[in-house]
């Protein structure tokens, strides 16, 4: 599992005063899971009893902005930030004072301080950020390049690695466009949407269920019931035949038994 701790201070190019013992920083913190299928962002504050969550954001939230494959490339987990810093401007009342113009949650608004180097299109060589590569990654340039080369050289391959880009109709050419309709649906409306939990299902008990004492008690009571009519039943049935047996002698008839 991957993890990246960056310092995010919610008053705008201001550094906090960090007390001792009673830190008010936050921290953005972003995950992908250890099944790859998934990417969380957070917005968390340490505190002597442990972390304060403020807000996160999921990757799987995005299919309800539009997006609904490539949920863990790079575009997907700009998307994500994208989502957190609106969300946090908004729970803080503050989405409209602020518009940011760097990537993922600082495009949201958020001051995070931040190195180049993290981004896609930074160059070791000349230390220097291709703008326009990072463009292409953020808008799934890279997938749309990937899909047309695979189109040309392997037609199969292309057929089952981006199957579920053919199902929704998503080609290269509408990658870019799908992107920004996501990116302006989650400024739209970046609230969290609670799903309706569904009814938990009925198990079944394979096990006896344990009687309460009232309940032990009343079925004892029932049981010696049954026994003693199981006994009186045969104490009459014993008394019936004795007197057969009886009459029988007095009569000098001897029964077969």
């Amino acid at each position: 599992m991957s993890l990246v701790s960056l310092v995010f201070c919610p008053l705008p190019l201001s550094k906090l005063k960090r007390r001792r013992h009673t830190s008010s920083g936050f921290r953005s913190s972003s995950r992908e899971g250890e099944t790859n299928k998934d990417i969380i962002a957070q917005i968390t504050s340490a505190s002597i009893a442990g972390d304060n969550f403020l807000a996160a954001a999921y990757a799987h939230e995005l299919p309800r902005y539009g997006l609904e494959v490539g949920l863990t490339n790079y575009a997907a987990a700009y998307c994500t930030g994208l989502l957190l810093a609106c969300r946090v401007l908004k729970m803080l009342e503050m989405e409209e004072e602020y518009e940011g113009n760097v990537e993922g949650a600082l495009d949201g608004g958020l001051d995070i301080p931040h190195s180049d180097k993290r981004f896609a299109g930074f160059s070791k060589d000349s230390k220097q950020l291709d703008a326009e590569v990072h463009r292409k990654y953020i808008y799934g340039g890279h997938v749309a390049a990937y899909m047309r080369t695979l189109m040309e050289d392997e037609p199969e391959k292309y057929q089952s690695h981006f199957s579920e880009y053919i199902k929704k109709g998503i080609d290269a050419d509408s990658i870019e466009g799908m992107y920004k309709r996501v990116h302006a649906a989650i400024r739209a409306d970046p609230t969290q949407k609670r799903s309706e939990k569904q009814p938990p299902k009925e198990h079944k008990r394979f096990n006896l269920k344990r009687l309460t004492y009232e309940e032990r008690k009343a079925k004892l009571i029932e049981r010696l019931n049954a026994l003693n009519a199981a006994v009186g039943l045969m104490m009459t049935r014993m008394r019936m035949t004795s007197e057969v047996i009886c009459a029988a002698y007095e009569q000098n008839v001897f029964l077969l038994f």
